[in-house]
């Protein structure tokens, strides 16, 4: 018996060459840590204020209050009303987005020719290449006028234009992402699906789209998560009143039945987490008051829940990645 391995030694003395890849990996680990650093700095930086801020009101009162006013008497930084104005945003994009840029995936990945896929993909990502400043002017000037006259007395600054370009304005993401996932499928399950008699649709609807899944489910929560932390859009066309509705109550069969008018919702002017930090930073409000302190608190609050989007989203990629 002998110790030495009859495996060739493939590594080898590469001198320099090795010192040239440490160099690399070093390279390659310091850009990895500065966004890492970068974000925890960004965390820290809203904490720090943050805490000053509850240290004077309530985090109970900041998180449960009805009421936003940080600049008027009397003050109050209840900040369900801009919680409910960014939902209503993202929900209402969601609703746009997801449904479109799904199917517009299932076109490019299955249907559509190469040559074609090579024109519409490239021109599709431009949407997301556009300044949202853009897509706000644009909400304002064009969207709002034909909202108008199908609801006249519909306001100026309103929640409907703001979600539907928000909504358009996330499509290429989810998109991309769906149908980079659809192409990634391999093309021998395509193949066992015609193989075993289907028709391109139900490859496409029970062979494809399910192997896609995780990838597809996270350009939900990536579009999402974009629609939350959207600013200029909302700025520019949803305007800066901040307001809970009312709920109303129905009588059905005799019993009371709680609902909010749509028109209530849509119609009106509203106002977001991040509108309302832009309001707050631009405002004549002196640093290390309360309610400039209190532009920290929102921000906190939305990194928490962009935050809790992202874990949610590689929770499921891992959940339903498929290996090939």
């Amino acid at each position: 018996m002998t110790d030495v391995s009859d495996e060739p030694d493939l590594s080898g003395n590469r001198g320099f060459q090795d010192v040239r890849e440490g160099v690399y990996k070093a390279t390659f680990f310091a850009f990895a840590a500065a966004t890492v650093l970068t974000t925890a700095a960004i965390f820290l930086t809203l904490l720090v204020d943050a805490i000053e801020f509850f240290r004077a009101y309530s985090p109970i009162a900041f998180l449960t209050g009805l009421n936003w006013s940080p600049s008027l008497e009397p003050v109050s930084f209840g900040v369900l009303p801009l919680v409910f104005g960014t939902l209503v945003v993202t929900a209402t994009a969601a609703v746009i987005a997801i449904p479109i840029g799904t199917l517009t995936a299932v076109y490019l990945s299955e249907y559509a020719a190469p040559r074609t896929r090579a024109i519409l993909k490239p021109l599709l990502e431009i949407l997301a290449g556009v300044p949202t400043v853009i897509y706000g002017f644009f909400a304002l000037v064009y969207v709002t006028p034909v909202i108008e006259f199908v609801f006249p007395g519909v306001s100026t600054f309103n929640v409907l234009s703001a979600s539907l370009m928000v909504g358009i304005m996330t499509i290429p993401m989810v998109s991309s992402i769906s149908e980079d996932a659809m192409s990634a499928v391999p093309d021998s399950l395509r193949q066992a699906g015609y193989g075993m008699g289907a028709t391109k649709y139900e490859v496409t609807t029970d062979i494809i789209v399910p192997a896609a899944t995780s990838g597809i489910v996270s350009s939900y929560i990536l579009a999402i998560s974009r629609a939350i932390g959207e600013t200029m859009i909302v700025t520019v066309a949803m305007g800066m009143q901040s307001a809970v509705p009312t709920v109303q109550t129905a009588s059905i069969f005799g019993i009371g039945v709680p609902f909010v008018h749509p028109g209530e919702v849509f119609l009106n002017s509203g106002q977001t987490m991040t509108a309302a930090m832009v309001q707050i930073a631009n405002s004549d409000i002196a640093g290390g008051t309360l309610a400039y302190r209190s532009l920290f608190a929102i921000g906190l609050t939305l990194f928490a829940i962009t935050l809790l989007m992202n874990v949610v989203s590689n929770i499921i990629s891992e959940r339903y990645r498929e290996e090939y």
